[in-house]
């Protein structure tokens, strides 16, 4: 089985997903959004990329990675 990208030139080659922010963004679009791909490079994986740069790159997580990161921020 091949090894998934960990990091996509461009978020727009992840296709039907949906990108979300935190309920405590604001407008000033200054932070990171998440997206989850079922198919394609990074499935089953978490899409990161920064909401200033929407088509910019997206770095490819492991679910329970994203995690132990959040909580390390905590």
């Amino acid at each position: 089985m091949p090894v998934p990208p960990r990091t996509l030139l461009s978020s727009t080659d992840l296709h039907a997903v949906r990108w979300l922010r935190s309920s405590y963004s604001t407008g000033a679009n200054n932070c990171v959004e998440t997206a989850r791909p079922t198919t394609g490079p990074g499935a089953g994986l978490l899409a990161v990329r920064d909401s200033k740069a929407p088509s910019g790159p997206a770095l490819l997580v492991s679910p329970g990675s994203w995690t132990k990161f959040v909580a390390a921020l905590r």
